[in-house]
């Protein structure tokens, strides 16, 4: 069989899918299937503004937080720990028995441990100068 190996910063939406799904199946037939399903938090002005939020989602019992964010007028009320705290309620009624999150950002890196969340990884120089460190914790019902 004749192959091509093709780079691109520019993938075909389709293709991407694809290629999820192929890994999915993959998956599934591996370890069983993930009930991998979108999970969302967000704080909302009066007018409907997003003012923080949470995205990611819950899979084979495990919520990740993909994205935190908090506007500059919210930081340092404890909005990260109440969006998280109602993150982690709706992955325990969903049956998840822990949470993990990433960050390169040091005071994110200690909000999330005043929630409850304890290292497990680091990679260092990334980016440049900084260490991702990977966090994670058990949840209870």
């Amino acid at each position: 069989m004749n192959t091509v190996i093709e780079t691109t910063a520019e993938p075909d939406p389709r293709e991407l899918a694809f290629l999820g799904e192929r890994l999915a199946a993959f998956n599934d037939g591996d370890v069983g299937p993930s009930q991998k399903k979108p999970l969302a938090v967000f704080v909302r002005g009066e007018d409907g503004t997003i003012l923080a939020g949470i995205s990611g989602y819950t899979a084979w019992g495990w919520l990740y937080v993909q994205w935190l964010w908090v506007d500059e007028k919210l930081r340092g009320q404890g909005m990260a720990g109440r969006m998280l705290q109602a993150a982690e309620k709706e992955s325990v009624a969903r049956g998840c028995h822990g949470a993990f999150i990433d960050t390169f950002n040091p005071k994110a890196a200690k909000t999330y441990r005043r929630q409850g969340y304890e290292p497990f990884g680091e990679l260092q120089d990334f980016p440049m100068g900084r260490s991702r460190i990977f966090l994670q914790k058990k949840l209870t019902g």
